[in-house]
């Protein structure tokens, strides 16, 4: 410690994959390759909805906002990572650090709150079919977005600046190849009550109800198709749903997950946290355009369409 007096460090030191450092070039192909899907296939799903009039309608707006999320999530991880892997570039500055962990927290959230706004489109088209247009209109759907950004930005204004209070111990090596808010938060030599306080109340009143909600959705759509007349009826509602399932347990498994061993999980392997961190940040991102691409047909006519003009 520094005799109590006030010391923040110009940089930090990020983290590959421990123990396999030697291995990082080649470590670096399938993040490449993961890399390369997501910004290609959100690319593409943005591209076909935007080119396809059909599509314009609540559940690929969302789709929509999905796709833009991941690509900032890619985005926001993928030069620190790389860099790491391709030149060893393990150092990032203090601001840096801080802009890069607010914004990966930040669309983390939005990500969040778009599964849940796609689960209350899936259960009104099932459940009231008819009204749907009436109720998720263009108007609603962008004032949801809207509503889903700024609380995002709002809620985690305050967690930079309760990481810039705080005073730092010698130890400046962050167990990732990007930055965290519980991994900084473990570096201080002070009292970090408020910012575990803090950082726990807005996860479980914004993730954590978030994934509530879904779950009440669900229930409330299986109870619906229970009613459906017949077999076929019950199988096709539920198979619209099939895809955003998949996407919230790709989401929402590795970030709980990632969340309890910071919080909880001393003892767990280091190898363990940075596995678990790159599910969270890289595999939703590089599997959401592919899931959805599979699942929904309108899509993929759409797709098929458009490399046939091509």
């Amino acid at each position: 410690e520094f005799n109590g007096s006030f010391y923040q460090p110009s940089a930090f030191l990020m983290m590959g994959i421990p123990g396999l450092e030697a291995l990082h070039h080649w470590i670096s192909i399938p993040f490449c390759a993961l890399y390369l899907i997501a910004l290609l296939g959100n690319c593409m799903i943005l591209f076909i909805i935007k080119k396809t009039q059909s599509l314009h309608e609540p559940m690929y707006y969302f789709l929509s906002m999905l796709a833009v999320t991941d690509l900032g999530l890619v985005l926001c991880t993928l030069p620190t990572t790389l860099g790491i892997f391709w030149f060893n570039m393990r150092r990032i500055g203090f601001d840096a650090c801080l802009t890069q962990m607010y914004f990966i927290h930040i669309l983390s959230f939005i990500e969040s709150s778009v599964l849940l706004a796609m689960a209350f489109d899936r259960f009104i088209a099932i459940s009231h079919p008819l009204r749907h247009p009436s109720i998720l209109t263009k108007t609603t759907v962008i004032k949801i977005g809207l509503a889903i950004v700024l609380r995002g930005m709002v809620s985690l204004l305050p967690i930079p600046f309760l990481l810039k209070r705080l005073t730092y111990c010698a130890k400046t090596e962050l167990s990732h190849s990007f930055c965290f808010h519980p991994d900084i938060m473990n570096l201080a030599c002070a009292d970090i009550k408020v910012n575990i306080f803090y950082g726990m109340i807005i996860l479980l009143s914004t993730v954590g109800m978030d994934f509530i909600f879904i779950v009440l959705s669900y229930i409330l759509i299986i109870k619906t198709v229970i009613g459906l007349a017949t077999k076929e009826e019950c199988l096709k509602a539920l198979n619209t749903c099939v895809s955003h399932i998949c996407a919230v347990l790709v989401f929402f498994i590795p970030m709980i997950g990632l969340s309890m061993i910071h919080r909880f999980g001393k003892n767990v392997p280091p190898l363990v946290n940075t596995l678990v961190a790159y599910t969270y940040l890289i595999i939703p991102p590089a599997l959401n355009p592919i899931i959805y691409s599979i699942k929904s047909s309108h899509i993929r006519e759409a797709l098929l369409r458009a490399l046939q003009r091509k």
